[in-house]
């Protein structure tokens, strides 16, 4: 399966991916009307496709007695299609052991994704070489987003060599790079300039902690004599799950601004010290990021587009604090919030779904 000529342009433009959280009921079931309308919420917002099944989707999905990443992938998909986008790009998260994650690369391929985002999350016994063969494996199937996920929530380090020869990977055609940490950040950045590929990659930053920086970064690094650069060209982020109109807001402007037409450097500077903030708020690093999902979920609820805060783990829920913090950030940057927009969005979009209405 090859990447369409509209899907890995609109990659290589850049866009705003939201990580699509999971909507529940009290009873923790699945909420398809609320699930649904918050597809159709990322549509409408201005975001450039979805990531879903991934971590902001609660990895529980994939637990047997639980058996919900077909029907995850199935409703978002649906709801994609009834919009008409065809260029709304649709992602979706792979993980596990290489068997696993042929069989979901399969399953996405089924309902139409575009790529699969692929973790190597809770892979430490497995080599580097072997997480190689791992992703030549599932990019046999579906185009890969790679995926360099921070140590703090089950990434690992990986080197400048393992990035090197993943970029090499035909099919491979994006790389979220969510490291939370600079060196490591530099390390990908620089594999992929080494790569033969290097302007087959889009490269979208997943540093919560430093979203805007990313985005105005250019890298340059001398190769062989020559002076090569590479720019991250959105984000895929589960920051961006909430407040999403003015994610993709903050995008297009970050955009024009380095196409020269407006602002300036200090500003924007300024500008992501807000958004890092924010993100402490949502994503709860002062308790090793024990609340990020009920965090987002918090915001979504409090906004209208979900009913609660639950997630299938019931132990799961806000940190201590953690309510107060996000009423002060989003009291602190009203600039950054879009309860105006979702309040619209909710009175016009007045569609019922239920599960008869799946595929």
């Amino acid at each position: 399966m090859s990447l369409s000529g509209t899907i890995k342009k609109n990659l290589q433009d850049g866009i705003a991916i939201p990580a699509h959280p999971l909507a529940l009921t009290a009873e923790r079931a699945f909420d398809e009307a609320a699930q649904r309308r918050l597809t159709r919420y990322y549509l409408a917002s201005g975001a450039g496709g979805i990531a879903i099944a991934v971590h902001s989707t609660q990895f529980e999905i994939r637990d047997p007695q639980i058996n919900l990443l077909e029907k995850v992938l199935q409703t978002a998909a649906d709801e994609i299609a009834r919009s008409g986008r065809e260029d709304f790009v649709k992602i979706a998260g792979i993980c596990g052991p290489t068997d696993q994650a042929v069989q979901e690369a399969r399953l996405a391929k089924k309902y139409g994704y575009h790529l699969g985002l692929l973790s190597m999350g809770g892979l430490n016994a497995l080599t580097e070489d072997e997480l190689i063969e791992r992703t030549k494996a599932v990019a046999a199937v579906i185009p890969v987003f790679g995926f360099y996920l921070q140590p703090a929530v089950g990434g690992r380090i990986l080197s400048f060599g393992f990035w090197k020869k993943f970029a090499d990977i035909p099919n491979v055609h994006a790389i979220k790079i969510a490291a939370f940490n600079r060196y490591q950040t530099l390390d990908a950045v620089r594999a992929v300039c080494h790569s033969e590929r290097m302007d087959e990659i889009a490269l979208y930053t997943g540093n919560d902690d430093n979203i805007i920086a990313d985005l105005l970064t250019t890298y340059r690094f001398n190769i062989n004599g020559r002076e090569v650069q590479k720019d991250f060209r959105g984000g895929l982020l589960g920051h961006w799950a909430v407040w999403t109109h003015q994610a993709a807001a903050l995008l297009n402007a970050i955009k024009e601004y380095k196409a020269g037409n407006k602002g300036n450097a200090d500003a924007w500077l300024s500008k992501n010290i807000s958004v890092t903030d924010m993100n402490a708020a949502i994503f709860d690093p002062a308790h090793h990021f024990h609340g990020c999902i009920p965090g987002i979920h918090e915001v979504l609820r409090r906004q209208g587009l979900l009913k609660g805060t639950w997630c299938l783990n019931p132990g799961e829920v806000l940190s201590p604090g953690q309510s107060d913090e996000i009423t002060r950030v989003t009291q602190a940057y009203p600039e950054l919030v879009d309860d105006d927009f979702v309040r619209t969005f909710l009175q016009n979009d007045q569609r019922p779904a239920h599960s008869k209405e799946s595929l």
